[in-house]
């Protein structure tokens, strides 16, 4: 240990002892704090490089590997460096060499304007422990050392724990405690350190930890591809086949016992009754449900429309009420579909069906009316997210983050079943009376129009929020929808697309088609980092749904907030 100590103060000493006061053996000593500064930033490097392969996987053996550097370059060589210091400077006071050479033994008697001999003032005083718990009665000394001894090692626990924190972006940041904990343990294990050469070794420390922070952030977190690579359990091996049961010889069966003696039918042996006749087979469909009070059928429909919502490109969508069961629902008509549409629409409201999430609207059933084909869906009440944000104004970050967060577990459970939305913009998105936001129109109204599809917030293909590659006419994707989901709520939070607005629909294809930056992004929000990372051109690039959902509820749960609270309360619209 005196030897590693020794070595790094020499070293010290060549770089960095200028001669003036209070010393260059001072000077060396600060020089020395900045050396050992160097490897919890050299821990927290390596750790980031890890990281890029690994992502978010913490198994036994990543989570052996960033133990490891943060006891070792956090904990273990800054405290051999500190001690093994100190040890050296208290040999010299004794007139020992400290493993140093004769002539920087010799230099460290030299005298220096109010410290004297630096031999003296580094190595013969008392210890950190003794210094901060035996008041010494000199209260303006205590006070210096007070602050030098504790104040200088909190600070730099703040900006080790950054180093921590940058080194583990883009995941939990439970992994930064072996680093901030281990320095913990490097501060109170120090204590037998000699007061002021642990002065000078914080005055070095402290500044090296702020510049620390620089090559950590350079090397960056890992990208959402590795992210997600890590997120994917790994591939079960096949169970071994079974064993076939060993051979039995079929058991030799009995002769069945011989048909029972049958006799005419006598007054003491009656006549069997005849067997019961079959009951009729249940219909392949449930018949007619009785129509309740106050509703009858109109035109022969079970569906009898009461108003037009909306009327677009693709078709138009009515309230109408179910005359069979009682209940209002959204009726959208197909406008004289082609073959394509309608397996299309058959397609996707099937898997609809089954999608079963609380934000998503619910498909009941898809049938054949006068004049289309018709979709009957569930009917919402409330308002479009661009309604509100147009008459209210903009979401506030809380509110932004539990839409983000619902909207992504939303479009997650529809891609496990296989459906894509295609079309999410902040009019698909509706607020109920209760301020909960829910995903409509999955995919089926895909125009080439731009018009208003229903006055509850229904829009057909807005190029605003078109991801780059769906613009220059690539297929949809996942990362599509996730796009238009980050276009989405940077509208909501700055009250325009990420694009900007453009004069005419072509003009914002085109942009959406060449990838324009996006030049209206909400600065000032805390998720301006995630969404300009969503928004990336490259859709390999964007981070998965479950990747943001995850990091927007880990700020909401550090904020102290429910990701299932209200995006906004929302009076309902009276009629």
């Amino acid at each position: 240990m005196e030897s590693f100590a020794s070595s790094l103060l020499s070293l010290a000493y060549q770089l960095f002892s200028p001669g003036l006061c209070p010393g260059d053996w001072v000077w060396a000593t600060s020089a020395a704090g900045v050396l050992v500064a160097l490897f919890p930033v050299l821990g927290a490097v390596i750790a980031a490089i890890v990281r890029k392969g690994t992502g978010n996987r913490y198994n036994t053996a990543t989570v052996s590997v960033f133990g490891g550097l943060g006891v070792l370059f956090v904990l273990v060589l800054p405290w051999l460096a500190f001690t093994g210091i100190s040890s050296v400077y208290r040999a010299v006071f004794n007139g020992n060499r400290g493993g140093l050479t004769s002539a920087e033994a010799e230099r460290m008697r030299v005298e220096y304007c109010f410290i004297g001999q630096q031999s003296d003032y580094l190595g013969g005083g008392r210890n950190v422990f003794e210094t901060l718990f035996y008041y010494s009665g000199d209260a303006l000394a205590y006070g210096y050392y007070l602050g030098a001894l504790v104040g200088l090692p909190a600070l730099s626990l703040l900006f080790v724990m950054l180093q921590a924190r940058a080194a583990f972006r883009r995941g939990p940041a439970w992994p930064g405690r072996f680093f901030w904990l281990s320095f913990v343990a490097f501060v109170v294990f120090s204590v037998g350190v000699e007061a002021n050469t642990a002065v000078h070794l914080w005055l070095g420390y402290l500044p090296a930890a702020v510049l620390g922070l620089v090559p950590v952030s350079l090397v960056g977190p890992p990208s959402w591809a590795a992210i997600k690579r890590s997120q994917q359990e790994p591939e079960r091996p096949p169970p071994p086949p079974e064993k076939p049961p060993p051979y039995v010889p079929p058991r030799q069966e009995e002769p069945p016992p011989p048909p029972p003696r049958q006799y005419p039918p006598t007054s003491v042996a009656p006549a069997p009754e005849p067997p019961p006749e079959p009951a009729p087979a249940l219909a392949a469909a449930p018949g007619p449900v009785p129509l309740p009070p106050g509703s009858s059928a109109a035109g022969g429909s079970r569906y009898r429309r009461v108003r037009r919502l909306g009327h677009g490109g693709f078709g138009t969508v009515w309230e109408a009420v179910d005359n069979q069961l009682g209940r209002t629902v959204a009726l959208k008509i197909a406008h004289a579909p082609d073959r394509d549409t309608e397996e299309r629409m058959a397609r996707e409201a099937r898997a609809l069906a089954a999608l079963n999430h609380p934000n998503c609207v619910r498909v009941y059933d898809l049938v054949e009316e006068p004049d289309g084909l018709a979709l009957v869906m569930e009917y919402l009440e409330g308002q479009a997210l661009a309604t509100v944000v147009d008459t209210v104004g903009p979401l506030d970050d809380i509110a932004a983050g539990r839409l983000w967060a619902t909207m992504a577990s939303a479009l997650a459970a529809a891609h496990a079943r296989g459906v894509l939305h295609r079309d999410v913009k902040p009019s698909n998105v509706i607020l109920d009376p209760g301020g909960l936001a829910h995903l409509i129109d999955f995919g089926i109204a895909r125009s080439k129009g731009d018009s208003t599809m229903t006055a509850t917030g229904m829009m057909i293909g807005t190029p605003d929020y078109v991801a780059p590659e769906a613009a220059t006419g690539a297929p949809a994707s996942p990362a599509s929808d996730a796009w238009q989901l980050a276009a989405t709520v940077s509208y909501a939070l700055s009250g325009a697309p990420p694009r900007g607005t453009r004069e005419t629909p072509m003009a914002a294809l085109m942009a959406a088609a060449r990838a324009e930056p996006p030049s209206r992004l909400p600065r000032q929000s805390v998720h301006a980092r995630l969404l300009a990372a969503s928004l990336d051109p490259q859709p390999r690039n964007r981070p998965t749904l479950d990747a943001v959902r995850k990091e927007v509820e880990g700020w909401l749960a550090r904020v102290g907030k429910s990701p299932d609270g209200p995006v906004t309360r929302v009076v309902p619209r009276v009629r």
